[in-house]
């Protein structure tokens, strides 16, 4: 490793910590102390550089900093003490690395010389985080503090992104050396492809333009390399339907009409037709998950070429064979792409593509998003789509948690904008939507953040409506409450025989109270005619927030729906398809 840098004077290891996040620009430390961290803790205390924040759980701090980071693209970053502060965060560490969110996870541990004796809060964390981080490293000299955490903002942000643990055991942080903060690092074993090999780039436009029946499937890929707007002129100029992943939207606009919807388990006919009858699919950022195409047996039974852009080759080919593989940034290959577009297209389009867009208005026609709605009670879905009707005009942030409302919210909610939309996609993490709007509100605090939530998900970190008391967030919290843990409820309705098995929530709090102990604005809504004038009224509450507690429909099922284990065509649409 060859770094470069400036070097001051003698400093605790607990003072590098300090001046190195100050070095990184770090907006927000999100932490809970404890005895292993009580040295930085005292270090943060004397400076003024970098805001931390009191979560009231480690893991609620670890999603706080994966928020900040999905919302502003820069690096999160989190402070956790030794033992059961590390195994708190574990879960957020996890959901980072599954949805590639970049940060960096400052560790307590116990000192060098008791570590492997079961010292009081001690646990392996290296090992732990091992199988959930993009790396770790553990501190074992103060001079090697800053090296590490250079190392780890760098490694972090760059490449396919994700999180980086840091490990530092209390008496390295007690311990004094000279400060040298790197300016730059390299390293030998981690070497970055950005470009994309320009005749792979050639040819995937070559044969996107030979397209009958052409496909872009995008993911959350786009989002993380900063190339939506790429995205959308290179959907613009071929004229070609395109569509995203759940971690993918907002990479396109919603609104467009060359949007065909969300694909994968819940999402369109539409989107899903078209991907499973495709002749040529280009795809960005993606990676073919089970969520997304369903087996992949069926979704190979229909011989089509396959482009796959993305910046991890170990995603490229794994579980499905593609036909030409470009390792790049996708930003970078995108701008390639638009150009060989420019240079090899014809102005007018093609007789096949032209019938390929009627035979997709006819999947369209099936209009898979309807739904029922009463005067008697409310519809889950008729509450995302209210709140899109009253605040689509504006720059909001909207969070969710995991289950139906997460499906509702995606489908429901017309993503504009990247980074607009927060939500745990590949580990699926209840509890993450109310920690999710404080880092996003953090971020922006000027912004709408409204939390999409379930009343069994909410409870999963619901203490952190006192961090959100502590620092004014005027978070919107829109509960779907159907009293069931509901998607488990609709997997035991489809392949369980109905029989509901611990999915219904018994013992609820009273919401409305529970907000207003914690000092917010609490709100009950039963009545379907209440459901717009209850939304207004907690938007027009700038600087308070509000808990919306929609009693819903229990019965209201997320349709469509791919059974597991079964193909992109292979749709429950409603009710009356089961």
């Amino acid at each position: 490793m060859e770094m470069t840098g400036g070097q001051v004077a003698e400093l605790s290891g607990a003072e590098i910590v300090s001046r190195c996040l100050a070095e990184e620009q770090v907006e927000f430390l999100f932490g809970y102390p404890g005895g292993a961290v009580l040295p930085i803790y005292d270090e943060l205390f004397k400076q003024d550089k970098v805001k931390h924040i009191l979560v009231r759980h480690e893991q609620a701090g670890v999603h706080a900093a994966d928020a900040y980071a999905r919302a502003t693209g820069k690096v999160g970053v989190a402070l956790v003490t030794s033992g059961p502060g590390v195994t708190n965060a574990i879960s957020g560490i996890a959901t980072a690395h599954m949805d590639s969110v970049p940060m960096v996870v400052l560790t307590g541990q116990v000192p060098t010389k008791v570590i492997g004796e079961d010292a009081f809060q001690e646990v392996d964390t290296v090992g732990i985080t091992r199988p959930c981080v993009k790396h770790n490293i553990l501190v074992k000299r103060a001079q090697d503090i800053a090296p590490a955490i250079k190392r780890a903002f760098h490694i972090a942000a760059t490449g396919r992104p994700g999180p980086v643990v840091v490990d530092i055991p209390k008496d390295i942080t007690l311990e004094t050396t000279n400060y040298f903060y790197p300016q730059s690092v390299s390293l030998r074993s981690y070497n970055l492809v950005t470009r994309g090999h320009s005749g792979q780039i050639r040819k995937a436009v070559e044969l996107l333009l030979s397209a009958k029946r052409p496909m872009i499937y995008s993911g959350g890929g786009v989002i993380m390399g900063n190339a939506s707007e790429l995205l959308a002129q290179l959907v613009h100029a071929l004229g070609y339907p395109c569509t995203n992943t759940l971690m993918g939207l907002g990479a396109f606009p919603a609104t467009d009409p060359l949007f065909l919807g969300m694909l994968g388990m819940h999402g369109t006919y539409e989107a899903n037709m078209a991907m499973q009858d495709c002749d040529v699919l280009l795809a960005i950022g993606a990676r073919f998950d089970d969520r997304v195409i369903g087996n992949p047996d069926h979704f190979m039974s229909v011989k089509r070429k396959i482009i796959h852009v993305d910046v991890d080759p170990s995603s490229i080919s794994k579980r499905v064979k593609v036909d030409i593989p470009i390792v790049g940034d996708v930003s970078e290959v995108l701008k390639s792409m638009l150009r060989h577009v420019a240079e090899l297209s014809t102005a007018s389009v093609k007789p096949e593509v032209d019938a390929w867009w009627k035979q997709i208005s006819l999947w369209r026609e099936k209009d898979c998003s309807k739904f029922d709605m009463s005067d008697t009670v409310i519809k889950p879905q008729s509450v995302v789509q209210t709140f899109y009707e009253l605040t689509k005009n504006d720059d909001v942030f909207v969070t969710s948690d995991v289950g139906q409302h997460q499906m509702w919210a995606a489908q429901y909610y017309k993503f504009d904008r990247p980074r607009r939309w927060i939500n745990s996609g590949g580990l699926g993490t209840m509890g993450v939507g109310l920690p999710y709007a404080m880092g996003c509100q953090f971020a922006y605090p000027d912004a709408l953040v409204a939390c999409i939530t379930g009343e069994a998900s909410i409870q999963m970190c619901i203490q952190e409506l006192s961090t959100a008391q502590q620092y004014n967030l005027p978070i919107k919290v829109i509960t779907l409450n159907n009293r069931y843990l509901g998607m488990v409820r609709q997997w035991q309705e489809f392949f369980h025989g109905n029989r509901h098995s611990e999915s219904y929530m018994d013992a609820l709090p009273d919401f409305v109270k529970l907000a207003e102990s914690y000092g917010h604005v609490g709100m009950r809504i039963e009545n379907p005619s209440d459901v717009e004038g209850a939304l207004k009224e907690a938007i027009a509450l700038k600087d308070r927030l509000v808990f919306m507690d929609f009693i819903t429909d229990q019965t209201e099922n997320v349709y469509p729906m791919i059974p597991g284990g079964k193909g992109l065509s292979e749709m429950i649409l409603d009710d009356s398809s089961d």
